[in-house]
């Protein structure tokens, strides 16, 4: 199994009480001690404006800002956003930026690429809220615009949603081929069905039987046009919480929730009933490896982890190396 990390950026609440002037201090120290290791094969951001579960004042890091950054900041780990929605950018210039930081990078870019969902930020930032098929319509178009303009350096498109006219994007990427692409989402109608035709990676669902059922159905749409599904890796994300016994799990939940309360108000319960519930991937290594152990019998190869106290508590982090990684790799 392969391994991502998310570096803390604010969306989640999760750089709460550290002063905004060393954000960039944060992000950039754990980024560049995941690069110094061996355990991370990626870091990875996600690509939203405002705050979850609700939309508040504290600082949420803009992804594509930061993928330049960390380009130029580290050396060996690969950088990812989980996802970029297409909405949010034309995407022949998304081409254009992307293609920029694989070369600052040297050719290790990621692209995560999705439909979006995140209703009050698109409305806040003026881009009304397109229904589910235009969404589905953007990521569609926009994925083949980057192919193109990644493989041939110029691309002319007309579609329902987008127009370019011979947008010149070079330089080219580094990376043969051009940037891997993650179509991130279980839409099954069509979500898999793009990434049947173009991703290098999915990413949905890390539930048991949902994973199962999404695999399937990405199979079934790879025999329609004659792919291998053996050519895309399937991915999932975690919210990890780790600690060598139940009491210091018990523990680090408390420590989650009581830094947190203060921001969330009434929303704390239900952001931490994805930890208390069984629904995130919490526990011991022992128990966190058989979890993760029993998804890769069923094709998961790539887990991305986010660690919710990852900017201020770091030993979690140390431990899931030591002792889980290993296990599974």
């Amino acid at each position: 199994m392969r391994f991502g990390i998310f570096i803390p950026q604010g969306w989640r609440h999760d750089l709460v009480d550290i002063d905004p002037a060393d954000h960039w201090r944060v992000m950039a120290s754990l980024a560049q001690r995941a690069d110094e290791g061996t355990a991370w094969e990626s870091i990875w951001v996600y690509d939203h404006f405002h705050t979850v579960p609700v939309p508040s004042e504290e600082a949420t890091h803009e992804a594509w800002t930061l993928m330049s950054a960390f380009a130029a900041s580290t050396g060996r780990i690969r950088l990812g956003q989980m996802c970029t929605c297409t909405g949010y950018r034309n995407p022949a210039y998304l081409a254009k930026v992307a293609a920029t930081v694989d070369v600052i990078s040297g050719g290790r870019l990621e692209m995560g690429i999705g439909a979006g969902w995140y209703e009050h930020e698109w409305r806040a930032y003026g881009y009304g809220f397109p229904d589910a098929p235009q969404r589905l319509r953007q990521l569609g178009e926009g994925v083949e615009i980057m192919t193109r303009a990644w493989r041939d350096g110029e691309v002319t498109f007309s579609g329902r949603e987008y127009q370019v006219d011979g947008a010149i994007v070079r330089p080219l990427p580094l990376q043969q081929g051009g940037i891997p692409l993650w179509v991130a989402g279980g839409g099954e109608k069509v979500t898999l069905k793009i990434a049947a035709k173009h991703a290098q990676y999915t990413n949905f669902s890390s539930d048991p039987e949902t994973f199962v059922r999404k695999r399937d159905i990405l199979h079934s749409h790879c025999a329609a046009i004659g792919r291998d599904p053996r050519e895309i890796t399937l991915s999932a994300n975690f919210s990890t919480v780790v600690a060598a016994t139940d009491a210091e799990v018990a523990d680090r939940l408390d420590a989650i929730e009581a830094r947190l309360a203060p921001y969330l108000g009434d929303a704390i319960g239900g952001y931490m009933a994805e930890y208390r519930s069984g629904a995130a991937l919490v526990g011991t290594p022992a128990m966190i490896v058989e979890r993760l152990r029993a998804l890769q019998a069923e094709g998961l190869a790539y887990a991305i982890h986010y660690f919710p106290e990852h900017a201020y508590d770091r030993t979690g982090v140390d431990l899931f190396e030591r002792e889980v990684v290993p296990a599974l790799r």
